[in-house]
């Protein structure tokens, strides 16, 4: 239920959350950016410290290259499958009740992993990496969360800053995946899957400081102070969210933007582990070339969310199919050049978060304070839908035809973003 507040200092956003009154909007904007910035720090870690090897993992314990691309794939998948529950909980609960539950679901998964690769039990393993898929999950949403209390104009700098936050343990994630390894020889634990011990024990403590500092809940407060936002939708979230959106043509381009570039950068990202091997590269090589394409999806998004509340969410849309059109290009044409694919790895995660940014600022823009956890989960439901197809295709991909390929598809999923940002920008205009 919606409290209306009956006076300017009697404001009460809900069951989880302490009262806030208007005067203390602005400092409690900053504690909670303050707490989210923490978990994604942490979150990134550990989603970082396991998928830098997660395709080699996945081939060494299949025992073919061609299933490979189901690591990526199964976790994806345990994103996706998670999304919708998630905005259920989040639209009744509050953000902190969701990322809690996530973080935890993320450290069990991370188990799962490890004791599928000490068994070589490949259903196992995709098992486990389906609940992995939780850390995603969780990161994902925190950029919401960001954008609860955010004013309109500062919007995408509010998700920018805090998606800027994963720099710091995504970066270090892939470096820290040899020394995981290392870390379990002589206990019966494949090299490959050390990075996935040391995972669970980041998201654990992720889950601790969400439940520690994410108080008051961020969405129950924005919801309470919004007076005209009307009730949050019952039922099932899925249906809120695609009513929300069918009512919304900039929601959709939103939508499809989010989709098409998350589902762009996992379909190249995951296989590039396993191409740079072809060509002679080791652990410690491919976690370098991950770490410089992951500063290049988190480290710049300040800057994508400057652009993007300066210069407009399609403007930066644009941006964002020229990136990684040009990231395919130079990935793809790399062939044995380990400088060149990296490149390329790194204007990609640069498309990526422009894309994400800008995406993500319109698709709260464009519905309404009540139905925005509904369309938000829908957002991460769909593009993770969309990244674990994609996924699974890029393994096929690669193992029928190559790498180069790959990223060629991979740009074709840019037209019908392109398409429909050209249309919006077009009717604004």
């Amino acid at each position: 239920m919606t409290h209306t507040p009956s006076a300017p200092d009697a404001v009460v956003p809900g069951p989880l959350s302490a009262p806030v009154t208007p005067d203390e909007l602005p400092s409690l904007r900053r504690r909670v950016q303050a707490g989210l910035i923490a978990t994604q720090i942490l979150g990134g870690l550990g989603i970082a410290i396991g998928f830098a090897l997660a395709a080699v993992l996945a081939r060494d314990v299949s025992g073919t290259e061609a299933l490979s691309g189901l690591a990526s794939t199964a976790s994806v998948a345990g994103s996706a499958l998670l999304a919708m529950p998630l905005a259920t909980l989040m639209t009744r609960r509050g953000r902190r009740a969701g990322l809690v539950l996530a973080y935890l679901l993320a450290a069990v998964g991370a188990g799962v992993v490890v004791l599928g690769a000490v068994l070589g039990n490949f259903p196992l393993l995709l098992a486990g990496l389906v609940g992995f898929g939780a850390g995603s999950s969780a990161n994902l949403a925190a950029r919401f969360a960001a954008a609860d209390l955010a004013e309109p104009d500062r919007r995408a700098r509010a998700i920018s800053t805090v998606v800027w936050a994963t720099t710091i343990g995504a970066v270090l994630g892939p470096n820290v995946a040899a020394p995981a390894g290392k870390s379990v020889s002589g206990l019966g634990v494949p090299a490959a899957a050390g990075p996935f011990v040391w995972a669970a024990g980041v998201f654990v403590l992720a889950a601790a400081v969400v439940a520690v500092l994410l108080r008051p809940d961020p969405l129950l407060t924005a919801r309470a102070l919004d007076a005209g936002a009307g009730e949050a939708p019952e039922g099932r979230s899925l249906r809120a969210g695609m009513d929300a959106v069918r009512r919304s043509p900039r929601a959709r381009i939103a939508l499809v933007t989010i989709a098409g570039t998350h589902t762009a950068m996992v379909s190249i990202m995951s296989m590039t582990p396993v191409a740079l091997t072809h060509h002679g590269a080791g652990i410690q090589l491919i976690g370098l070339v991950i770490s410089g394409h992951i500063a290049g999806m988190y480290a710049f998004s300040p800057l994508m969310g400057w652009l993007s509340d300066r210069l407009g969410r399609l403007a930066v849309i644009g941006l964002a199919v020229g990136l990684i059109g040009t990231a395919a290009l130079v990935a793809g044409t790399a062939g044995a050049s380990h400088g060149r694919t990296a490149l390329g790895l790194f204007i990609l995660g640069l498309g990526w978060s422009a894309g994400l940014v800008s995406g993500s600022a319109l698709l709260t823009d464009s519905v309404p304070q009540a139905a925005r956890a509904a369309v938000q989960g829908l957002s991460d439901f769909v593009m993770n839908t969309a990244a674990g197809l994609g996924g699974l295709a890029a393994g096929l991909i690669v193992a029928k035809a190559g790498y180069g390929p790959l990223n060629a598809i991979a740009a074709c999923l840019l037209l019908p973003m392109a398409a429909l940002a050209l249309r919006g920008a077009l009717r604004k205009a």
